[in-house]
């Protein structure tokens, strides 16, 4: 009401109220979808799709440019963002326990691992709830039986839909439409205390099902020069569209001064159909990216609208983030991310020189088609990643290779600067491998005996030549 009487900027209303505006304990929307690329938001760069709402939130919000996911797929990134800890600690390190990609070209044996996160692990779910917080889990899990073991009261994974196939359900019910009900349902039956959703999209993973209504659009709009896609683009304004449907409600509500809004990706876009530039890679790949994705908070009366930040950020940051926006400490286990709020605020960056990890000893074959990647077989290999500042090192298990990149003269990662920076490559390895025995990460992979370097070697070349 205030905002309404004052003839004041709006924007310099908000940072002056901030304060009084600011719930005591917020509501949390958090959007976390699945495969969906750094630049594929209007916000972000993209030239062909379109998502006004999700740009609209962004605008009104601070956006981080350097906003990473804990893996380059997705079930060892989503077990890092429930539980605040890093790969070496849950042990979920790929979608499911076996290898990937052919024996023979597997030069090592992958790290023993779990698909389940384990119930000894505090999600932040159970940390909220024991704030007071109502709690909902809308899409999807890929963490083991039930989320409602992990903290979710309400929990509606969109595998269990019933009549649901891919993107399409029965009467040609589209999953982001229904995943978006199941939501809205759980927010109206939240009014009695402090709510927060969790909607894990499906969209827009495989299958690439279109949203058919959507398809005339841009099968008629001019191609962009980095996007194109049409089946995408229609996924992509289906999950927009949905964002919209949400944003509409909290109005209707009276929440929507009451609520984060968190958006971000569990990975880098599926190569195939679209495009990171200039980052290189895709998901999978540790490559920006494989790894990078989009991120904004939006949050009425705290943070600036049109504020942004430059700091490195990662998934693990989700839990601490969380916990103080709710005002529940932190539990009684490790945490290995830090909290955002004092960077939301406005307060003085000290995230640059932190330093981030991954850890991945496992493998993720190729696309058919070769594309962005080390090598033509595999999208990973068993690899360790630090980044800290400017530089990020890349230790690869199989042969020893270290390389090195300063992201902000080379974001594409094609000069390898190890050997004309040996001190700084040392330094950053030094950072690594202290870490990788703090978090107990195993190393130390064994030998395939199935590995054939003759049948790898004749693979490789075959598929370069049909790149040529």
């Amino acid at each position: 009401m205030i905002l309404r009487i004052l003839a004041a900027p709006l924007s310099l209303l908000l940072v002056l109220a901030a304060p009084a505006l600011a719930a005591e304990k917020p509501n949390i929307l958090f959007i976390y979808l699945d495969d969906f690329g750094w630049k594929d938001t209007g916000y972000m760069g993209s030239d062909f799709y379109e998502t006004p709402v999700l740009d609209g939130l962004a605008k009104g919000g601070m956006v981080f440019t350097n906003g990473y996911s804990n893996a380059a797929n997705c079930a060892p990134a989503r077990a890092c963002l429930l539980s605040g800890q890093y790969t070496p600690r849950h042990r979920i390190f790929n979608v499911g326990t076996k290898p990937r990609g052919k024996a023979e070209f597997r030069r090592l044996n992958v790290a023993p691992g779990t698909s389940v996160l384990d119930d000894g692990i505090v999600t932040w779910a159970e940390s909220l709830k024991k704030a007071g917080y109502r709690t909902g889990m809308f899409g999807k899990w890929h963490l083991g039986p039930d989320p409602t073991t992990q903290g979710f009261d309400v929990a509606v994974e969109h595998q269990k839909l019933p009549g649901f196939k891919g993107h399409y359900g029965p009467d040609g019910e589209y999953l982001a439409d229904a995943l978006t009900d199941r939501t809205i349902e759980f927010i109206k039956d939240s009014k009695d205390g402090p709510w927060c959703a969790y909607l894990a999209h499906f969209g827009v993973h495989t299958p690439l099902h279109p949203k058919k209504d959507l398809l005339p659009k841009y099968e008629s709009k001019k191609p962009g020069k980095l996007h194109d896609h049409v089946v995408m683009a229609t996924m992509i304004q289906a999950i927009d569209d949905s964002v919209g449907r949400l944003v509409s409600e909290l109005e209707r509500l009276g929440e929507r001064d009451d609520t984060v809004i968190v958006f971000s990706s569990d990975n880098g876009g599926y190569g195939p159909a679209t495009d990171m530039d200039p980052l290189w890679g895709y998901k999978g790949t540790y490559f920006e990216g494989g790894i990078r994705v989009p991120y904004f908070i939006h949050w009425p009366g705290v943070v600036e609208p049109g504020s942004r930040s430059d700091a490195p950020i990662i998934g693990t940051d989700i839990y601490p983030t969380f916990c103080e926006i709710a005002g529940v400490p932190l539990p009684d286990q490790p945490v290995d991310g830090r909290s955002l709020v004092p960077i939301l605020k406005g307060e003085k960056e000290s995230f640059g020189e932190r330093p981030i990890f991954w850890h991945f000893p496992a493998y993720l074959q190729s696309y058919s088609i070769y594309g962005e990647q080390r090598d033509p077989l595999f999208r990973s290999r068993p690899v360790s990643v630090v980044r800290v500042g400017d530089f990020k090192l890349k230790q690869y298990f199989e042969d020893g290779k270290v390389v090195l990149y300063n992201l902000k003269d080379d974001i594409r990662e094609r000069k390898d600067l190890a050997a004309e920076m040996p001190e700084k490559r040392d330094e950053l390895l030094g950072i690594l491998r202290d870490w990788q025995k703090k978090s107990d990460a195993p190393t130390s992979l064994t030998t395939n005996p199935k590995f054939d370097e003759k049948a790898e070697r004749k693979a490789i070349e075959k598929a370069l030549g049909k790149a040529k």
